[in-house]
């Protein structure tokens, strides 16, 4: 057989897997199950590039050993495929999301598929295929039609609220959510409620409940943003400014579970930086709720929450958020253009800004007070954007001796600063947070400790009805409404004005036809677009569509059963899989899908629809491939007629010079060579510019007007680049404009290459240093770029990319191939017996292979791969003892050419998924002699051979006998003999 050619080999071994349906799984079996998945992709135009396979080539090495173990694998891949980019390119080209999705998917199928992953691709999933989207609807209902009773600590249908109603009204009921939007009946008073009353009654208890909410409004795209969607004030897609605006939309509320989000994080095997990052969002305190009258309404208060109320009398002033629902009331006609501009500014900086923002300083006086409800002091009620109305209560009780924050705004506005403890130092230059100490200027609690403190203070405000001690959480209720058209549409109709689920019998809500995907001319979502869309034929539907979290915060359950009409996921089914074993996906996913996943499952095991008690088991977060970029630099006011605003200087040739003409140039060291080289290459640019142009006046240039500081760095196609060295005549990938072509001016050298500098840095298209899969699965193979993605390094790491590592393990495959093929020929296993030299190579290489995948150590097994393949080759090994196991555990990393091995070993094609992995014997590793180094008074003199079984009396024994003691003994008698067994002797004389 010709030698190793992983062209056809792999795309062989591809279509058998398709046409033989290898990977497929059944739910049923005597194997023990494990299931393996992948954060599933959003299917972009851009396809793939080498850093998004990283997670997916490590999960399917997993799924591969699980085989091998003998476990029944689910290793599915779905499409998280709705989306704003789908929708802004549908606005741009007039094309329905639909296709471009679909076409998009297609692309990313064949890429995956060219990577040989092992994945059953009957289970593959859409979350924008109604069949699938039916069940998002689905459960969206189920949280509708329910609500969080705290007596019972989970979610229950909302006729259990209703019953409760019926027979004692709403007084004693504990269910999750604010108090304050809520109204207290009897019931006998429930009993003579009109149907719109008790839908209003309801409502605020529900877990999917609509209300009025700040959210990041975005007028140019039409829709609300997530936090995640803005940077800077301004969309991430588009750049558009983006404002707060209070809207009514539909949230979800994840609040209600925050204490069983957060203790479940003890739970399970997540990387401790993930878990800590949910902490953090989940943000439990405990601490107490307090009122502040104010100064000229005592019957109305400003509420804040606070975990530090030891320090009440230290707060000399209040800050609201901007957004506060008291701001315009607490303005002044003085205070009113001063606020009015700055509540207008607030509106256009991120939640995330805000809080980002540590640096600057900024507020406004609304001219109004409150009473400090302890002291009886007044207290000036400030706005500040660093306060958030969707935080807490949107006021805080400013105590600047004690939160630097506080501290910086006092100082700015020239407002009190009062010392709460006799601990406290230094607050002339900053705030002092300490507990300790005791207590002054604080009359209720002078001379008391913190804790004695705290606690008489919530018991005063108690019995007082000015407040009372609560735990609280930083979490917020999830916005779950999008004024956008590519997304799974809210099942819900409006009857009267109210808002009702429509009946499970008619899901899916399919998306409909519309003419444009942008909103209406008066401001309604997209889908207010439809013609004659409404439910039954005569209610308006609900126009906001969901968030693209929605789909992905249940999709693994549906891989279990991905073609059930009945039923999200059968019984069997979900009981047989249970929950994901291993979760392969990027650490940024922490606290966004990470915390809504878990939350929907949590939501969902109280109706009792699922069995565990977490989704994901165990958490790998794979680290990022960073871009090798590589530079050309452009030298800048060379021509003659140089002027910026010439109109024509577009048309004239730009001029690239290589890495270390550069470093001399800008550093004006370069030599009498230098200078002359450069003025030949720039006058035969010249001169091809002006034959080709036939310019009036011909273009010219001049060294000494040549700006040396002037100098740009600019990216260049890395896929031009080797080792380096630039391709010259490859730069029309890079840059349309002709007249770029042959302008690089390369070093004054025989060989004339050009060569770029270098820089590691963010994958991105931006920086032309994505490099495409394809390309490199078509000139080394898909099982090459497998093993060198796992070669770079740490799974979790970060890693540099560098297009020329490929050829070591290009190489290592084909010496791989060679233990079979001697010299690229025909096949030449043998069945002798294999030696113990041979033996200890291969076991030594199953003992790390094993080991590794346990610990996600994927490039330590390579490395054993290599160092295997090179002892066997060292002993010129072809025997089927060793091959044949070999085979088995180098196949989860380069599976293509191992099928073909084992199918030439006269294997059954294909057969090697469910082969045995070889198991690892102790005895193939034992030495049965060591070699002992001999020193003579510390000194190494000689090297002597014994059984590994020595004893120290043997060893002294044969050393005392030996030649080497003779000869370096000088005729002296041994003092003392010192035996390290295993390791060497030691002589004193």
């Amino acid at each position: 057989m010709p030698a190793y050619r992983p062209e056809e080999i792999e795309k062989k071994w591809q279509a058998h897997w398709k046409t033989h349906k290898t990977f497929e799984v059944s739910n049923s079996s005597d194997k023990p199950k494990y299931y393996v998945l992948d954060m599933f992709p959003y299917p972009s135009g851009a396809g793939l590039h080498v850093g998004h396979p990283l997670g997916y080539i490590a999960s399917d090495i997993v799924s591969r050993f699980k085989r091998l173990q003998g476990f029944n694998v689910l290793h599915p891949m779905g499409f998280d495929s709705f989306g704003l980019p789908a929708e802004q390119y549908a606005i741009q080209t007039g094309q329905h999301p639909e296709k471009t999705t679909r076409e998009n998917i297609q692309r990313y199928i064949e890429q995956l598929s060219s990577l040989g992953f092992s994945y059953d691709w009957s289970r593959e999933i859409r979350t924008s295929d109604s069949s699938y989207y039916k069940w998002t609807q689905w459960i969206f209902l189920k949280l509708f039609n329910s609500w969080y009773n705290l007596e019972t600590n989970r979610a229950e249908n909302i006729r259990t609220l209703q019953d409760i109603f019926g027979e004692k009204g709403s007084a004693g009921v504990r269910a999750a959510g604010d108090a304050d939007e809520r109204h207290d009946f009897t019931a006998g008073q429930w009993q003579m409620m009109t149907e719109k009353q008790r839908i209003d009654a309801v409502h605020p208890y529900r877990l999917a409940y609509q209300s009025d909410t700040y959210v990041n409004w975005c007028a140019a795209l039409g829709t609300v943003l997530s936090n995640d969607e803005v940077k800077d004030g301004l969309s991430e897609r588009g750049g558009y400014p983006v404002e707060r605006r209070l809207m009514p939309q539909w949230n979800l509320r994840i609040t209600a579970y925050a204490d069983r989000l957060l203790q479940g994080l003890d739970t399970i095997d997540w990387p401790e930086p993930v878990k800590e990052m949910q902490r953090n969002w989940i943000g439990r305190s405990v601490g107490a709720e307090v009122t502040f009258p104010l100064q000229n309404a005592p019957q109305q208060g400003i509420k804040v929450y606070t975990t530090r109320v030891d320090t009440i009398y230290g707060a000399t002033f209040m800050v609201l958020a901007p957004e506060h629902e008291l701001a315009a009331q607490l303005t002044t006609p003085e205070q009113k253009e001063a606020v009015d501009a700055y509540v207008l500014a607030s509106k256009r900086r991120s939640e995330r800004d805000r809080m980002a923002d540590t640096k600057t300083v900024s507020g406004v006086f609304t001219g109004s007070y409150a009473i400090n409800p302890v002291s009886g002091e007044p207290v000036p009620v400030w706005l500040a954007d660093y306060v958030l109305a969707g935080y807490g209560t949107g006021a805080v009780m400013a105590v600047p001796s004690g939160d630097q924050r506080d501290y910086l705004f006092a100082k700015h506005f020239d407002l009190p600063i009062i010392a709460v403890t006799d601990a406290q130092q230094n607050l002339d230059q900053q705030a002092d947070p300490t507990k300790e100490g005791r207590y002054i200027n604080s009359e209720l609690i002078n001379g008391l400790t913190y804790k004695e403190a705290t606690d008489k203070l919530i018991a005063w405000l108690e019995e007082h009805n000015l407040g009372k001690g609560k735990v609280n959480f930083r979490l917020r209720d999830a916005i779950f409404g999008r004024q956008r058209y590519w997304g799974e549409p809210l099942p819900i109709y409006y009857k009267e004005g109210l808002a009702y689920g429509v009946a499970e019998a008619d899901l899916p809500i399919v998306l409909p036809e519309i003419d444009e995907y942008k909103p209406t001319e008066t401001g309604e979502p997209p889908l207010g677009r439809a013609q004659d869309w409404k439910y039954r034929g005569k209610f308006d539907f609900e126009l906001s569509t969901m968030p693209g979290w929605a789909g992905s915060s249940w999709y693994y359950l549906r891989y279990m059963d991905p073609h059930n009409d009945e039923r999200f996921v059968s019984e069997d089914a979900e009981q047989y899989w249970q929950t994901v074993d291993l979760y392969m996906g990027g650490a940024e996913h922490a606290t966004g899908h990470l915390l809504y996943a878990r939350f929907w499952y949590l939501f969902l095991k109280d109706l009792g629809l699922v069995s565990g008690n977490e989704p994901f088991q165990k958490l790998i977060n794979q680290g990022m491939i960073l871009g090798r970029s590589n530079f050309v630099y452009r030298l800048n006011e060379i021509w003659d007629d140089y002027n910026p605003s010439n109109a024509t200087l577009e048309a004239e040739p730009s001029v690239f010079i290589s890495n270390e003409l550069q470093k001399r140039l800008a550093s004006k060291a370069f030599t009498n060579e230098d200078k002359s080289h450069l003025v030949n290459e720039l006058s035969r640019i010249a001169d091809v510019w002006n034959e080709i142009n036939c310019p009036i006046t011909p273009l010219k240039f001049s060294f000494e007007k040549l700006n040396f500081n002037k100098i740009t760095a600019l990216h260049i196609d890395v896929n031009n680049v080797e080792n380096d060295v630039l391709n010259v005549e490859g730069i029309d990938n890079w840059n349309t404009n002709k007249n770029l072509v042959g302008n690089f001016i390369s070093e004054p050298n025989p060989d004339g290459r050009f060569l770029c500098s270098w820089e590691v840095e963010k994958m991105s298209k931006s920086k032309y240093n994505v490099v495409n899969p394809d390309d490199l699965i078509s000139r080394y193979g898909a099982d090459a770029l497998r093993l060198y993605e796992m070669f770079l390094g740490p799974l979790e790491q970060f890693k540099p990319w560098n297009t020329s590592g490929m050829s070591g393990v290009s190489s290592f495959l084909k010496k791989l191939w060679r233990l079979f093929h001697p010299e690229d020929g025909q096949l030449a296993v043998t069945d002798e017996a294999a030696t113990p030299a041979e033996l200890k190579a291969l076991h030594k290489a199953i003992k790390k292979a094993q080991e590794d995948i346990e610990r996600f150590s994927f490039n330590t097994s390579v490395s054993t791969f290599m160092i295997a393949v090179n002892e066997l080759t060292a002993l010129n090994c072809h025997k089927r003892a060793i091959l044949e196991p070999l085979t088995v555990i180098i196949s989860p990393y380069a599976p293509h050419l191992a099928e073909e091995l084992w199918a030439e070993l006269g294997h059954e094609p294909g057969s090697i998924t469910t082969a045995q992995f070889p198991v690892f014997e102790e005895k193939y590793l034992e030495e049965a002699s060591i070699d002992y180094p001999i020193s003579f008074n510390g000194k190494m003199r000689g090297k002597m051979t014994f059984a590994a079984a020595a004893v120290a009396a043997d060893i002294e024994r044969e050393v005392l006998a030996s030649e080497i003691f003779e000869k370096f003994s000088e005729g002296k008698a041994a003092k003392k003999v010192i035996v390290v067994p295993g390791r060497m002797v030691n002589v004193v004389v």
